[in-house]
């Protein structure tokens, strides 16, 4: 049964989608994790990194609100959780008003984030294009003319940004270096936080499929997606057991203490025949993934 919205707050709170937070913040304390092994672990970076990426999370979460309900993929045939545009409290424009205000919010974000960071102006014109580039993904996941994610292409965006990206340039801003060994990292996260998309579109593939939004789960069908999520679940531990293996830092290993909730999540989504069932699984991915994360921080400083 999905929750009726009754109230402007409530509708908010859902456009907000609080529980993807948690997800989004995991590569920024990733990349802080690995600064500080190499003892470059700066505060500032820490916190304006986090506070960009929680505003761009919340622009990319109205835009897919703004953009689903433009485009049909949030109609009365979803399953899914009601979205705060479709519930009607909210409208189209004051869903714009709400993206133009956190699109500005990370861009000074941002922007404070790379002129602590960073003296070299290339090195800052790349970085700034590069948070031009998140915005611009967080914006065009779902809404406007040709939004790239009802080509099926959300899960290379997401992968780059909150794998790649989100770990080894958080890791650059702290200590101005490339760490190979931080690639392996960023893998992990990058398949962790792509099986979150994944589940989301398991659970909304016949609303996607109705409305042209070409997920991977709509091209594969639900049974090879599932394997797919499997496969991103594997790919990320044995990242994290390859870093551990090349770096000597064996106490990483500690986030396999984390593997029982990704295995309840992988066995969950296997199992769940319905969008109803599939859903709860899609908070218990982004928690044990930011759980992950600390486990392999405690790992690597201690």
């Amino acid at each position: 049964m999905k929750k009726e919205i009754t109230t402007k707050r409530e509708a908010w709170l859902h456009a907000v989608r609080l529980r993807t937070l948690p997800l989004a913040l995991a590569s920024i304390l990733a990349g802080s994790f690995l600064a500080k092994w190499q003892d470059g672990f700066r505060w500032e970076i820490l916190l304006l990194a986090s506070l960009t990426t929680i505003f761009l999370q919340i622009l990319s979460n109205l835009s897919n609100d703004y953009g689903d309900t433009v485009h049909g993929a949030d109609s009365a045939d979803r399953q899914g959780p009601v979205r705060a545009v479709q519930s009607g409290i909210i409208t189209l424009a004051e869903m714009k008003r709400a993206m133009y205000l956190f699109g500005f919010l990370s861009l000074i974000s941002g922007l404070l984030l790379i002129f602590f960071a960073l003296e070299d102006w290339k090195l800052f014109l790349l970085f700034l294009g590069l948070g031009i580039a998140a915005i611009w993904a967080a914006i065009t996941y779902t809404s406007g003319s040709n939004p790239y994610g009802y080509a099926g292409l959300g899960d290379l965006s997401v992968f780059a940004f909150f794998g790649l990206t989100g770990v080894l340039g958080t890791y650059f801003l702290h200590t101005l270096s490339f760490e190979s060994l931080a690639v392996w990292i960023a893998i992990s996260l990058g398949c962790f936080s792509t099986a979150v998309l994944n589940i989301n579109n398991i659970r909304d593939i016949e609303s996607d499929e109705k409305a042209g939004k070409k997920s991977i789960p709509v091209r594969i069908g639900r049974e090879k997606a599932v394997q797919y999520n499997w496969v991103l679940l594997i790919i990320g531990y044995l990242s994290l057991v390859l870093f551990a293996l090349f770096s000597t830092q064996y106490f990483t290993l500690l986030a396999f203490l984390a593997s029982p909730l990704m295995l309840k999540v992988g066995f969950g989504v296997q199992k769940a025949k319905t969008s109803e069932r599939t859903d709860p699984f899609l908070k218990i991915m982004a928690i044990s993934t930011l759980i992950w994360t600390l486990l392999f921080g405690l790992g690597i400083i201690i």
